[in-house]
Parts: C-alpha cells; sequence; structure tokens
C-alpha cells in the first residue's frame, strides 16, 4: 500500500517514541505504508534547518519514504514578518533545495486567531498566489472562519491558473464546490474521523474522487483514537480508513487514488 501525507511539519514532530531519532521514524512510516510526504513550511527563518532535515528523503529509494518540500509563510505566523511574491519567487529558485520545492505556502486566511489582523493576511495571501502563478506551483491553502473571503481572494487573484489544494478541509459542501470550480483539491485531515464531523463525512461522500488528498497535518489534529496526542504521518492511515467506510471503498483503493491524485496536484512523476 501507497500512502501519500500531502501535508505534515517533519520538523515538529514528536520523536520520543522513535528515541528522538528522526531517521528511526522514517523507517516506521515506510512500514506502515507511508511512501511519500510533502513537508510545508510555516515560516522562512526555520526553512533551511526544515530542507537540511529531510534532505536524504529526497530521492526515490525502495527502503524509505520520499519527502518534498513547500515554501511560504503560515498566514498567523509572525504578523511583522514582510514577505513580498517577489521575495518568495527569489528564494524558491535560489534555494539549494529548489529542486524539492514543490508547492507555495501554506498560506490563506484564519480570522479565527487574527483577531483585527484581516488587511495583512490578505496582502501575505495575495502575494503567495502571485509567486505561485509565477512559478508555475500549486498553492496550499490554509481557511478557518475565513471561506468566503479565502474563496473570493482565489478567484480575485487568478489563482485558478496555478491551482492548489483546501488543507485540512472543515467546511461545508458550498465552499468545497467552489474551490472543486476553481480546480483546486479538497484535502482530508484527521479531523474527519472525529465523532463530531458528521457534516464533514457527509462532504468527502460528494467531493470526485479524482480530487480527494489525505493529510496529518502532523504534529497536529492526530485521528481517533490518537486524539489528544501527538500526531505523526504514521497515522494518515486511519483518516484513509475513516474515508474508505464513509464512501464504500477499499482501503488499499483510496491509498491508490489519494496517492495519484497528491502526485498529479504536485506535478510529480
Amino acid at each position: 500500500m501507497n500512502l501519500f501525507d500531502s501535508h505534515c511539519h517533519l520538523d515538529k514532530l514528536d520523536l520520543t517514541p522513535f528515541d528522538d531519532s528522526f531517521d528511526q521514524f522514517m523507517m516506521a512510516a515506510f512500514e506502515a505504508g507511508v511512501r511519500r510526504m510533502l513537508c510545508v513550511a510555516i515560516h522562512p527563518d526555520r526553512w533551511s534547518d526544515m530542507a537540511e532535515l529531510v534532505a536524504p528523503y529526497a530521492h526515490p529509494c525502495e527502503d524509505r519514504p520520499q519527502v518534498w518540500l513547500s515554501f511560504g509563510i503560515h498566514p498567523t505566523e509572525d504578523p511583522d514578518y514582510d514577505l513580498e511574491a517577489e521575495a518568495i519567487v527569489a528564494y524558491a529558485r535560489a534555494s539549494p533545495y529548489s529542486g524539492q520545492i514543490v508547492a507555495i505556502g501554506e498560506t490563506g486566511l484564519d480570522y479565527f486567531r487574527s483577531g483585527e489582523a484581516e488587511r495583512w493576511q490578505h496582502e501575505r495571501f495575495r502575494a503567495h498566489i502571485a509567486a505561485a502563478l509565477e512559478l508555475k506551483k500549486p498553492v496550499i491553502i490554509h481557511t478557518r472562519a475565513a471561506a468566503k473571503d479565502t474563496i473570493d481572494v482565489l478567484r480575485s487573484e487568478n489563482a485558478r491558473d496555478c491551482g492548489g489544494v483546501m488543507h485540512c478541509f472543515v467546511e461545508d459542501w458550498d465552499t468545497a464546490k467552489k474551490a472543486l470550480d476553481l480546480g483546486f483539491y479538497i484535502s482530508f485531515s484527521g479531523i474527519l474521523t472525529y465523532k463530531s464531523a458528521a457534516d464533514l463525512r457527509e462532504t468527502a461522500k460528494k467531493v470526485p474522487q479524482d480530487r480527494i488528498l489525505i493529510e496529518t497535518d502532523a504534529p497536529y489534529l492526530a485521528p481517533a483514537p490518537h486524539r489528544g496526542k501527538p500526531n505523526t504521518p504514521i497515522y494518515v492511515t486511519h483518516t484513509a480508513q475513516t474515508l474508505a467506510d464513509v464512501r464504500g471503498e477499499t482501503l488499499s483503493t483510496v491509498a491508490e487514488y489519494t496517492d495519484a491524485n497528491t502526485r498529479r496536484w504536485l506535478n510529480l512523476p
């Protein structure tokens, strides 16, 4: 089985269960069927360390997972950090790890945490989309309590032309449909497994098979039965199994098409 965790933060994992060894964790993930991962940036100041950590896993290998990278800054991180489109483009092209950068973000709007900071979030969001368009790479979207404005920005900034994913999707079917109409993918996290997520599971039934991704957002949002504990890409199988149950499919079928969808979304071979 080939599982692709389409969104995780490998530099922030709790490695205590793996004797604080990143390599030991990666071997455990491979044995659990997680063959590919996208490690997502949340701040440029930490990006080089993140890229260096996963560099040994940049190339395909028969006995370990392969990892790709994104570049950007999370919408709730460091509001005083000024990251314009030109800087994103320049870094993505000049970085020694540029060959691993396959997406821009995560970016978007988060009104749940931002308070009165919506304006700078909008500016930062637009800068990421402009960079994604210039680089011809998809954009990773974070949205929380801001669904309408998020869709409006995607439309006004022509994000359809770069494409992307609604990461850790928790909105309703109407929002999903609007994102799908823009050519975006919908990614489900461990939240899908929560008892309180019945409406989200109904939405998951309706998303076309060729537009669904799965993720962990590790180390956050651990799925049931691990809720409340540190998350890990190994647990992506729980989201895959819940998705299979909801849609009346087998786990192997979900693993196959979500892996194919993620590779297509990221323009991977």
